[in-house]
């Protein structure tokens, strides 16, 4: 049999981000030469202060490194200055970005105090104003950001598309002699609001290193011709994200699978996994799905991998499995301190194998990785430090021994980094 050469070569490595202009957002730069940033929004109502600050501390704590909070009435603009003062006397400074529909022009004028504590706004061009009122309004936010030095994101949704907009382009396509899909009308007005809307801002006064864009569409297909089309026709910074994804294994697969192709061709600056949690579930899963997304494909490092095979029929013991779930989550638990104690720590992998098959080659592939013992195997556990087989492990203690060689070697390895320093 003759194995036919691909027709074209095959991409070994992510293309070069495209470039796009950097934007600060409080302390963070979006865009640019910057990497990748993941951004989070609370589900609290923001009224309640005391919520919205836990829970905005916790996405903090998780990794999100700009969060968006909802300011929707009078009571919720008057809070976030409370908010800001609360998060920053416990030492928690991410930027905070206001969610404006309706009347965000109204809520920013007559509460000067949100405007300034913000570090972004986020205006939706499909219901920011209608009819004579959509520009005016529209003019009126992009102003008060001019006023307190703050960028801002024009956040098309097709969920609230301009609906004139639209009205006006499906008329043209229609007397087209070959019209194209409604499909295809609704992205170009997805793409045409997003576009005017920035001009509109840039001539009101807005610099362009202060306009960020989305596009968001709830198709995974959609999505990506949106965004690779909207990147073709500007240089701004791009948020990517797939709304209203859903919940579980459907949204994390779904908004993987349209942001990966997106970022494997360079284009995104910063994303959200806008993930439906589950009732009472934790709102930090979409942040943990976020850097994991980067994190796999090569883009950032944000917590060192701990890789474990599936399982099969030669791995009956379900020690394997609960050693990494354990290594798994004291890496997760410990993280936030490890950052500051331990510089480089992310880079750290972990492998926790079940079987003689593929451990010990896994192993030796890792920093610090160990072979348990599978079905019929000698109860032994080999464990390898830096590719070399240091000690074997046996009797009923294998996984806290080797939990604690793990902790050993993050501080010898990386511990020393920090004292030299």
């Amino acid at each position: 049999m003759t194995i036919q050469a691909p027709i074209e070569p095959l991409l070994a490595d992510p293309l070069p981000r495209r470039p796009t202009v950097g934007v600060r957002v409080g302390g963070v730069q979006v865009g640019g030469s910057a990497p990748v940033v993941v951004q989070s929004m609370t589900n609290t109502d923001t009224a309640d202060v005391d919520s919205t600050v836990a829970q905005v501390a916790a996405l903090a704590k998780a990794g999100s490194e700009i969060v968006r909070i909802t300011v929707d009435r009078d009571e919720a603009a008057a809070a976030v200055p409370r908010i800001r003062e609360r998060l920053e006397r416990l030492g928690v400074y991410v930027p905070l970005v206001g969610d404006f529909h309706y009347i965000g022009h109204k809520l920013l004028a007559d509460h000067p105090a949100c405007a300034e504590a913000l570090a972004k706004y986020r205006i939706n061009p499909g219901n920011v104003g209608f009819k004579d009122k959509k520009d005016r309004q529209f003019i009126e936010i992009v102003e008060t950001a001019i006023r307190w030095n703050k960028p801002v994101r024009i956040g098309v949704n097709w969920g609230s598309l301009d609906q004139d907009l639209l009205t006006r382009l499906m008329d043209e396509n229609q007397a087209l002699a070959q019209p194209r899909s409604a499909r295809a009308v609704t992205r170009e007005a997805i793409i045409q609001s997003a576009l005017l809307s920035a001009q509109l801002a840039e001539e009101t006064g807005l610099s362009r290193d202060k306009i960020i864009l989305s596009a968001k569409v709830s198709q995974v297909q959609d999505l990506i011709a949106v965004y690779r089309d909207l990147s073709r026709r500007t240089d701004l910074a791009l948020h990517l994200g797939l709304t209203e994804a859903g919940m579980g294994t459907k949204g994390i697969v779904a908004s993987s699978a349209a942001m990966g192709i997106l970022l494997q061709e360079g284009i995104g600056d910063t994303i959200r996994v806008s993930l439906t949690p589950e009732p009472g579930g934790d709102r930090t899963r979409e942040v943990q799905v976020a850097q994991e997304l980067l994190q796999v494909m090569g883009f950032r490092q944000f917590i060192p991998i701990v890789a474990a095979c599936p399982g099969c029929g030669r791995t009956t013991s379900t020690v394997f499995q609960e050693l990494a779930e354990t290594i798994q989550n004291d890496i997760r638990r410990n993280m936030p301190l490890w950052r500051e104690r331990y510089p480089g720590v992310e880079a750290l992998n972990v492998a926790v194998m079940g079987c003689i098959v593929n451990g010990p080659g896994e192993s030796k592939h890792a920093d610090i990785g160990i072979s348990l013992p599978g079905t019929g195997e000698t109860p032994a556990a080999p464990v390898f430090v830096d590719g070399k087989k240091t000690v074997t492990l046996r009797g009923p203690n294998i996984a806290a021994e080797f939990q604690a060689m793990v902790a050993d070697y993050i501080e010898a390895r990386f511990g020393t980094r920090t004292a030299a320093e």
